[in-house]
């Protein structure tokens, strides 16, 4: 077998995930484009020797659609042979087109790989399904899916986890980006975003706020209404469903809000994976090197609770404990997610998410797997560190997770 390599890592920063946010007037396949340009650039990549793009996109409709990926490699100028591949699995999506280029490369399959993702939620039709279920009443019935922050509120009701814990994990997150944006530490992989006429259009992260206890305690809670509510086409409430599955559930206690949830955002990142005879061929300088994959599934009512089955996966696979693992990446979708894998795994909180996270910083969707594994790795190598790992909760009751190791 090969061993996948990361070459480096490319990528926008965060927009505000809303009509008039930074980002909102690009269409994604050339925010993507331009991610794809400057990673050419950067790493001296012929893209004629480039043998996939894959690309994780999680709302793949619209002008997300008709296969962003190969849309976009034509939107960049790359040559008409190299083909894209769009991924969804949900949240993962973009961590998903890593770890799918990572096996291509290790299964002697490709040589040249370049794994993205990209989102922009400002541009998202209005409306949409609350639930995952696709519409199946029979799979309904048998898997009552109810919206992610819903189960959100589930995991904290079935921990024990309180609206202040939550808030506390939310400031924290926020006073860690601060630090990380004031020591200049996300400039390794994030490079702006240009109009036509080389102007800025946005150099830096749009969506980190100052906050404190009382401010975030007097946010409304999000999902109260909506686990609540007597809907068209649902013969019960999306909390009535949770207690379906849970029946030692009294009632499902909302505590997550704008302010411990994860952010709407736009974004894009790029990373180039080789194998480790490519990479010494083309002069290239490996940042880091995948040492192992995983992805597994959970109970998909609570849904967000795979994180930690699927590090630990990852490190059996690897050979590893997660004693070996020197910084984590926990996408923060809501608080919650991050203190049940806190919880299950008994990592230091010291190593997860040191700078912050989608708290914080905004969640684009597709694009935050592969802007993890920027600051992963742009934090690795500040800190002189060897070892990290992404692990992504996704809809459905699922996880990604990667373990890399810094060359």
């Amino acid at each position: 077998m090969q061993n996948a390599v990361i070459v480096d890592v490319v990528r926008t920063p965060r927009g505000r995930g809303r009509p008039g946010g930074a980002l909102s007037g690009i269409h994604p396949q050339e925010l993507l484009a331009g991610v794809l340009r400057e990673l050419e650039k950067r790493t001296g990549l012929d893209p004629a020797e480039v043998e996939d793009v894959l690309t994780g996109c999680a709302n793949a409709v619209g002008d997300h659609g008709d296969c962003v990926a190969r849309l976009s490699v034509l939107a960049a100028g790359w040559p008409d042979h190299v083909p894209g591949l769009t991924m969804n699995r949900f949240c993962g999506s973009g961590q998903q087109a890593i770890n799918t280029a990572a096996m291509m490369i290790a299964a002697g399959q490709a040589d040249t790989v370049v794994a993205s993702g990209v989102e922009m939620m400002s541009r998202y039709p209005a409306g949409g399904p609350l639930t995952l279920d696709g519409g199946n009443a029979r799979l309904r019935a048998r898997h009552p899916l109810v919206p992610q922050g819903v189960s959100a509120d589930l995991i904290a009701t079935l921990d024990g986890i309180g609206r202040s814990d939550v808030d506390a994990y939310a400031l924290e997150s926020q006073r860690r980006a601060a630090a990380a944006i004031e020591d200049g530490r996300f400039g390794g992989s994030m490079v702006p975003v240009l109009a036509d006429d080389g102007s800025v259009i946005l150099d830096r992260e749009e969506l980190p706020r100052a906050t404190s206890m009382e401010a975030l305690a007097g946010l409304p809670a999000s999902f109260a209404q909506l686990g609540g509510a007597d809907l068209e086409g649902y013969d019960r409430t999306f909390d009535e469903m949770c207690r379906t599955v849970y029946p030692h559930v009294a009632q499902v206690q909302h505590v997550h809000h704008a302010g411990n949830s994860s952010g709407l955002a736009d974004g894009a990142a790029a990373v180039l994976l080789a194998d480790e005879r490519t990479a010494r061929e083309r002069g290239w300088r490996p940042r880091a090197r995948v040492l192992a994959t995983a992805s597994t599934g959970a109970e998909p009512v609570a849904m967000l609770t795979a994180p930690a089955p699927a590090v630990l996966k990852c490190a059996r696979r690897a050979g590893m404990t997660l004693a070996d693992i020197d910084l984590f990446e926990v996408n923060e979708a809501f608080a919650s997610v991050v203190l049940r894998f806190l919880r299950e795994t008994g990592t230091d909180p010291a190593a997860v998410n040191v700078n912050g996270g989608a708290i914080a910083l905004g969640h684009p969707i597709g694009a935050s797997g592969p802007i993890l594994f920027a600051t992963l790795l742009d934090e690795l190598e500040r800190r002189d560190l060897s070892t990290g790992a992404v692990t992504m909760c996704t809809g459905g009751g699922m996880a990604t997770a990667t373990i890399i190791e810094r060359i």
